[in-house]
């Protein structure tokens, strides 16, 4: 899958998603496949292959094929966007925007997924499919790889085993494990996650992870641009983001 591909699937399973809970908040009547394929104008095959991999993640839950629900991901998911760091997060995001003018994202692991908890509010336009709740791979963003910031090599390979790395990401994107340990290597050494093109065409993603009190990797700072607007200083734009990241590891909520 290409990633214009990937972009596609992630904004029609946000539909779906945006769908359910609305019924369920509205007291609705919950709906099923062909419902929600008929409300979305989506092919019925299409929306039960979306809709299982939703339920697979949590985010929507079905019992004995019946109607869909809101699953209990998407509640732990609201429920992380209440604590205190995560909170202090937005200001830190639209500070990113006004120093880099980049979009900036704030981002957790789930295996090997990364979930995006926010983004900054030049991130997403009409039609977009950046969202609280985006799922990407950590293997080929900017976001996940600095999620994988202490991950040697054992513990690459028992997270990423069962990854099929082919035909997802752009045209930077690592194609096996060795691949992105290589990556994480030459990234480590710099300071910084450079994410060339690994996810989506001319995209670059700059990264850093956020520790808490402990020094466990608690989440990761991202901002991304095409590459004319990120420009050369890499090193200049990483140490902008390593000091809004301590920021906000050191605060009381993420101790």
């Amino acid at each position: 899958m290409d990633s214009s591909a990937e972009a596609s699937s992630l904004a029609q399973g946000l539909r779906i998603v945006r769908l359910v809970v609305d019924r369920e908040k509205r007291g609705r009547q919950l709906v099923g496949v062909s419902q929600l394929a008929a409300e979305l104008d989506m092919d019925q095959s299409r929306v039960s292959r979306l809709s299982q991999e939703l339920c697979d993640l949590g985010l929507l839950e079905r019992v004995d094929r019946g109607p869909f629900r809101t699953g209990p991901r998407y509640f732990s998911l609201a429920a992380s966007l209440n604590t205190g760091w995560v909170r202090e997060a937005k200001p830190e995001l639209e500070s990113l925007v006004s120093a880099l003018g980049l979009r900036a994202r704030l981002s957790v692991r789930d295996g090997y997924r990364a979930i995006l908890l926010r983004a900054s509010s030049n991130d997403a336009g009409l039609g977009s499919f950046v969202a609280p709740g985006m799922v990407t791979p950590v293997w080929c963003t900017g976001a996940g790889r600095a999620l994988l910031w202490d991950h040697d090599l054992p513990a690459l390979e028992l997270l990423l085993h069962e990854v099929n790395f082919i035909g997802v990401g752009g045209p930077g994107a690592a194609h096996s494990i060795d691949e992105v340990r290589q990556l994480m290597a030459r990234d480590v050494v710099r300071g910084h996650i450079t994410c060339d093109e690994e996810f989506e065409h001319d995209i670059v993603e700059l990264a850093v992870p956020i520790r808490d009190g402990g020094g466990k990797v608690l989440a990761a700072l991202s901002v991304l641009g095409r590459r004319a607007e990120v420009g050369d200083d890499a090193a200049g734009v990483a140490a902008v983001l390593r000091g809004a990241a301590e920021r906000l590891g050191s605060s009381d909520d993420a101790r």
